[in-house]
């Protein structure tokens, strides 16, 4: 199945709406703007790649703001759309949402995914608590070097 091509443009314009109200820390309207093209998606939602980076990007703009419970949610549930198991970022962002909500064994779970997907990299522009504490439940590696 594919989207038409007039819900497919409208998805695009208000996810680039979205991307860019949450450039400007503008996270609420980013969210509003990401669920309204969300809400645009033919049921079974979770079918289509869109979903994925949708929730990912609802979940993203969460956690930003410091809504924990909410990036945690919506992380869970792109779980259920294409592509999102084994993406590093996705794991990212929920292990820290776990974290943040005391779900420490989710969160080393999740983190360490991240880990494994993308490498220390993927934490080299976020809080160092959460490599810190990654490391803390990790083997290191052979080479020793993290």
């Amino acid at each position: 199945m594919e989207l038409s091509d007039a819900v497919h443009r409208r998805i695009i314009q208000l996810s680039e709406e979205g991307d860019h109200q949450a450039e400007s820390g503008h996270y609420r309207e980013a969210v509003e703007k990401y669920i309204e093209a969300l809400d645009l998606l033919p049921e079974p939602k979770t079918n289509w790649d869109a979903c994925t980076w949708l929730l990912a990007a609802i979940g993203d703009a969460n956690f930003k703001s410091k809504n924990y419970k909410y990036a945690r949610a919506a992380m869970s549930d792109a779980m259920h759309c294409p592509g999102a198991v084994g993406n590093p970022f996705i794991h990212l962002r929920l292990g820290q949402s776990q974290f943040e909500l005391g779900n420490i064994q989710r969160a080393n779970d999740e983190l360490a995914r991240a880990y494994m997907g993308a490498g220390k990299e993927i934490f080299a522009d976020e809080d160092p608590k959460y490599f810190a504490h990654l490391k803390t439940v990790l083997v290191p590696p052979a080479s020793g070097e993290w």
